[in-house]
This record gives structure tokens, C-alpha cells and sequence, in this order.
């Protein structure tokens, strides 16, 4: 059996790598890549403590079933933000956005 010690530390690094990638990226649709990797990590972690600590309930797997849904939701919104800007500024370039400024 695999520690819960190896989940959280692959959770850790998945995690630090989607945070870089939203802190240090500039195109809009990789920053949310980052999103989606941090979310992923949420998951594993989710999973992890269910398997080690009650899996003879399904609260974890419920949790991770809410976080991929609401993850997808993100991902179809985000998307179409980022089509709506394009079309109207025709950059995805985050600093550039700027419809907000007068």
C-alpha cells in the first residue's frame, strides 16, 4: 500500500507547478491551465484522505465530483471571457485586458 505521504507530496508539486503557471504566465488560456492544475490537486488530496481516513463513506469522492464540476464550469466561462475579449481586443495577452479602465 502506498503512503498518504506520496499522494500529499505529488499533490504538493502539482499544485506549486499550477501556481507558477498562473503567477509567471501571460497568456490568459495558460493561466488557466495553472487553475486547472491547482484544482487537480485539490482533487487528489481529496482522495487520498477519504482512501486513508473513512472509505466506507463517499464524502471524498463527492468533493471531487463538486471540485470537476465546478472546474468544468470555470473552464466554459473562462473560455468564452477569453473568446468575448479576443474578438473585441484581438490579444489574449492577460496584462492587456483592460475593459475595466475608462
Amino acid at each position: 500500500m502506498i503512503p498518504i505521504s506520496w499522494y500529499l507530496i505529488l499533490a504538493a508539486a502539482l499544485f506549486s507547478i499550477g501556481l507558477f503557471g498562473v503567477l509567471s504566465r501571460k497568456n490568459a488560456v495558460a493561466i488557466l491551465m495553472g487553475v486547472e492544475l491547482m484544482l487537480n490537486s485539490v482533487n487528489i488530496n481529496l482522495i487520498a484522505f477519504w482512501r486513508y481516513l473513512k472509505p466506507e463513506v463517499i464524502t471524498g469522492q463527492a468533493f471531487a465530483v463538486i471540485v470537476i464540476a465546478v472546474a468544468a464550469a470555470e473552464v466554459a466561462v473562462g473560455l468564452a471571457l477569453i473568446i468575448s475579449v479576443y474578438r473585441r481586443k484581438n490579444t489574449i495577452i492577460a496584462e492587456d485586458i483592460d475593459l475595466l479602465k475608462l
